[in-house]
C-alpha cells in the first residue's frame, strides 16, 4: 500500500478509535452511573461531570484539529 493512503487511513482509525472512546466513557459516566441527569437538585456529582464533559470536549476537539491539520504531502 502506498504510504500516503496508509497515513490517511491511519488518521481515519485514529478518529475513529478515539470518538468512540470518548463517547464510551462519557456515556457510560453519564448514563449508567447516573450523573448526567438531575433529579430534583444539582448535585456535585452532575457539577463534576459536566465540567469533565466540556474539558474533555476541548481535548478531544484539539487532539482532532491537530491530527488533520499537518498536511498529507500526497505527489500529484
Amino acid at each position: 500500500m502506498e504510504p500516503e493512503i496508509a497515513a490517511f487511513l491511519r488518521r481515519i482509525l485514529t478518529s475513529l478509535s478515539v470518538t468512540v472512546l470518548w463517547m464510551a466513557v462519557n456515556a457510560t459516566v453519564g448514563i449508567m452511573y447516573d450523573y448526567a441527569f438531575i433529579h430534583g437538585k444539582i448535585s456535585v456529582g452532575n457539577i463534576i461531570f459536566y465540567i469533565w464533559l466540556v474539558a474533555s470536549f476541548v481535548v478531544f476537539l484539539w487532539f482532532l484539529i491537530r491530527i488533520w491539520k499537518k498536511p498529507l504531502n500526497i505527489p500529484m
